[in-house]
């Protein structure tokens, strides 16, 4: 009998003016909270990671808030991601000696693809997660029907999401973190389609994100859409959903997580 699938449950702060907010298709934020104390929560509930995502660093044109990363990283015992404002190979460093295990490239990639290459070369795939904000656009220049966006969602980057998805994958990236702009903060589920395409298209792992309402929705993305990880925010930032519960349904579906 093969192993069954490990899925990874992962808890999203975005954070802006050193708060952890949450809108919904990137607009609307409301404050939900400290990002250290919330941090210290997930860890307690057993997140597998956390990511933190500096949400108007790229827009600001700003470097990532190097100070409250490590106050989180103080306080919890599972991998970090972290992503926002992050454009060199000094950025990265600065990062993981801030404390990250990780870190997710978005606008700087788009922006310049090398910059990826060099920083998968520098730090190893395991280090380097290529985000994408991909939208639904129906336009001939998206074969997939889905486009790419920068700066938090505010820019048209003008590439086909599965494309730029396979692209990154070529340039080393160890992991894609695929967000839905059209599903994010509406908790109507997470967009199968996109998730399913890029699965199948390239051999790392995807998390999804974007979407998220219930644990039978987390299902689905790892049962329908082959995602190896789920990201949410909101649903646990404000209590809707546990992450023990969302394990649960995932192990009673077939999947091994973390318990």
């Amino acid at each position: 009998m093969p192993d069954k699938k490990f899925i990874r449950v992962i808890p999203c702060l975005d954070v802006k003016d050193g708060q952890v907010v949450k809108g919904v298709n990137f607009v609307n934020l409301k404050n939900a909270g400290d990002p250290v104390e919330i941090a210290r929560a997930y860890d307690i509930a057993m997140a597998d990671e956390l990511c933190f995502l500096d949400i108007s660093a790229s827009h600001e044109g700003r470097k990532t808030i190097l100070g409250i990363v490590e106050q989180v990283a103080g306080e919890i015992f599972i991998p970090l991601t972290v992503g926002g404002g992050i454009s060199t190979i000094d950025d990265i460093r600065a990062v993981l000696l801030a404390g990250a295990d990780k870190v997710a490239i978005n606008s700087a990639a788009i922006k310049n693809p090398d910059f990826i290459s060099r920083a998968t070369q520098a730090f190893g795939a395991q280090c380097i997660v290529g985000a994408l904000d991909v939208k639904k656009i129906t336009d001939d220049k998206y074969p997939s029907g889905y486009g790419v966006f920068l700066h938090g969602g505010r820019i048209d980057a003008g590439c086909d999401a599965l494309a730029w998805a396979r692209e990154l994958v070529a340039r080393g990236v160890g992991e894609i973190l695929l967000t839905s702009m059209d599903r994010d903060g509406t908790k109507q589920g997470f967009d199968i389609a996109i998730t399913r395409m890029v699965s199948a298209a390239v051999d790392v792992p995807v998390i999804a994100s974007g979407g998220g309402g219930s644990a039978a929705d987390m299902v689905a993305a790892a049962a329908k859409g082959g995602a190896a990880a789920i990201l949410a925010a909101s649903i646990f930032h404000f209590g809707e959903v546990a992450i023990k519960d969302v394990k649960t349904s995932l192990a009673q579906a077939g999947f091994a997580v973390r318990l």
